[in-house]
């Protein structure tokens, strides 16, 4: 079942009309598309998200930079999300849905919100290439070395795995205003936010990269395009989540062998801007069509042509709301992820129907 704003949190469905009411009276109107006066569209949200919307911007700018500005930064999915629900970045990029907090501060600031999923991810653990001994690693064994019960004691290979070697054990991974963060530990530890906190961890996953390359007992997790991106310095570890050990590809993504870590990533665009704005408007079409192709070749899993045919219809109706439930789900396939978004858009046309 489809989970829309208005169904999670309890209110009717002209909860969706006040919102664009709202954010309507709340935000300044867009300027002219002309690139000497045109306001620049913000981007800003998750690490694991930005090289496709960095991609995706530098390509357009190519070909329509005298009708768009655009910045694309990066502060992990829930500082994106803080700026995004205070209306002051027009996209947000994001490696897990919106949470119900973040549902909530965007109400409260009358922003509306078209939550588009844009490709899949295999979050991707990885070691140093010197580790000869961690090639797979079970979810228990992942549990054991990042619940914050493990914080200053398990600190030695030998801990997680009386096989491995007696070496210490060097963690790096997301910081934890990011996407990465949340879902690594829902699916780890069943919470979210349940992660110890004596490792290395950062917003810029270059800043993972370059402590695994560095230190030869040391683990770290991240998106798959920046393992693939850095293959030559780095090993993927395979997981072991009850079927075998699988190690991270973009065949096991689409076959939903590679559990719990693949996971969908998407862009959520201000509704309000995206109509006041040509430019903004034209840049979100432009990403839709082009998202498939792009998010592969900077090392992401395209969704099949029916998700993004379903995403433009639904920015193109401007469909205000999510399809999840406002928490990190795991196990998520692209399967489902097509099923949700379908379902969403007949909710939303069962609820027009109903307001005629």
């Amino acid at each position: 079942m489809a989970i829309n704003l208005s169904i999670r949190l309890g209110f009717s469905w002209v909860t969706f009309a006040a919102i664009a009411l709202l954010s309507a009276c709340a935000q300044p109107q867009a300027e002219s598309s002309n690139p000497t006066t045109a306001k620049t569209i913000k981007v800003d949200g998750s690490s694991t998200v930005f090289p496709i919307s960095d991609a995706i911007a530098q390509e357009y700018l190519k070909t329509n930079g005298n009708r768009a500005k655009l910045d694309v930064q990066f502060s992990g999915t829930s500082g994106g999300f803080k700026k995004f629900c205070a209306g002051e970045t027009d996209i947000s990029n994001a490696s897990r849905p919106i949470l119900t907090k973040e549902m909530n501060e965007c109400i409260k600031a009358g922003v509306g919100f078209i939550e588009l999923p844009i490709a899949f991810d295999a979050l991707t653990i990885v070691i140093n290439p010197q580790n000869t001994w961690a090639n797979d690693l079970t979810m228990a064994e992942l549990k054991t070395m990042w619940e914050p019960a493990a914080q200053g004691k398990v600190n030695n290979w030998k801990q997680i795995r009386a096989s491995f070697p007696d070496k210490p054990l060097k963690l790096f991974g997301a910081g934890n205003k990011s996407g990465t963060y949340d879902y690594f530990n829902e699916v780890t530890s069943g919470d979210p936010k349940a992660s110890r906190s004596d490792y290395s961890g950062s917003e810029d996953d270059a800043d993972t990269v370059r402590g695994v390359e560095g230190n030869a007992g040391a683990l770290g997790y991240f998106g798959f395009a920046y393992y693939e991106a850095n293959q030559n310095k780095l090993k993927a570890v395979a997981i072991e989540s009850g079927n075998g050990a699988v190690l991270p590809s973009r065949e096991a993504v689409e076959k939903a062998t590679y559990q719990p870590f693949s996971r969908p990533l998407f862009i959520y665009v201000n509704s309000k801007s995206a109509q006041e704005n040509p430019a903004l408007k034209a840049f979100v079409e432009y990403y839709l069509t082009h998202a498939g192709r792009v998010s592969k070749t900077v090392g992401y899993i395209p969704l099949p042509a029916d998700a993004y045919r379903l995403a433009t219809i639904q920015f193109t109706r401007g469909e205000i709301g999510t399809a999840f439930e406002g928490v990190p789900q795991p196990n998520v396939t692209i399967a489902e992820l097509l099923r949700r978004q379908a379902t969403f858009q007949l909710s939303e046309g069962e609820k027009a129907g109903a307001k005629k």
